[in-house]
């Protein structure tokens, strides 16, 4: 049976200089804890796994908002790894993650590495809706495949708006879904570790 599961999050400023989380919620494989970020004027979020997931066939999502003038920092425990499940002819799990940043505010979403192991099929998508004056700083890390064997079949796609405008949208699909060439030398030449840091500031 296919997990469905969303969490929640939100950061608004407290007053005192700090960020608060008004919206904590968690579901299913997805446990949000506030944990400690010692001389740091930035609430801190750690995604920790609560079970094996995703699974072929589940449907995950968060979404995380810094509110005006919030400053956010969500992490992760642990790498998350997409695996083929009991069903490995079920359907593509997905991941779906949403991040508002409002004026004057700033996300650091800063997860550890996708892990696409051999059998799972995931479509991840990231949608980032940034106020004119917002600041980001964004991570993105994929392993194809656990150690000695092929990879899963995986395809993520990164959005960001600013101030409703298009800034980015990028589609990458690697495995056996993916058109031919995607593992040759134009692109992945064998490697097995892919990634990006996006950084976005109203003073570029």
């Amino acid at each position: 049976m296919s997990v469905h599961a969303r969490a929640r999050l939100r950061a608004v400023p407290d007053g005192r200089g700090g960020t608060a989380l008004p919206v904590l919620e968690s579901a299913g494989p997805l446990a949000l804890r506030r944990t400690r970020s010692p001389h740091s004027p930035y609430a801190r979020v750690t995604v920790v796994g609560a079970m094996s997931a995703p699974l072929n066939g589940d449907r995950l999502a968060i979404e995380a908002e810094a509110a005006d003038g919030a400053r956010l920092t969500v992490d992760a425990a642990a790498a998350t790894v997409a695996l083929p499940g009991p069903r490995p002819d079920a359907d593509p799990s997905t991941y779906t993650v949403d991040l508002t940043v409002g004026e004057g505010a700033a996300l650091h979403w800063l997860p550890e590495q996708l892990v696409s192991a051999h059998g799972s099929r995931l479509h991840q998508t990231t949608r980032v809706q940034l106020a004119p004056t917002a600041r980001l700083l964004l991570r993105e890390e994929q392993i194809l495949g656990r150690h000695g064997e092929p990879t899963g079949a995986l395809t993520t796609r990164l959005t960001v708006h600013r101030a409703g405008r298009p800034l980015l949208d990028q589609q990458l699909t690697y495995g056996p879904d993916a058109p031919d060439g995607w593992d040759g030398p134009a692109v992945l030449a064998g490697h097995r570790a892919v990634g990006q840091l996006l950084l976005t500031d109203p003073s570029f």
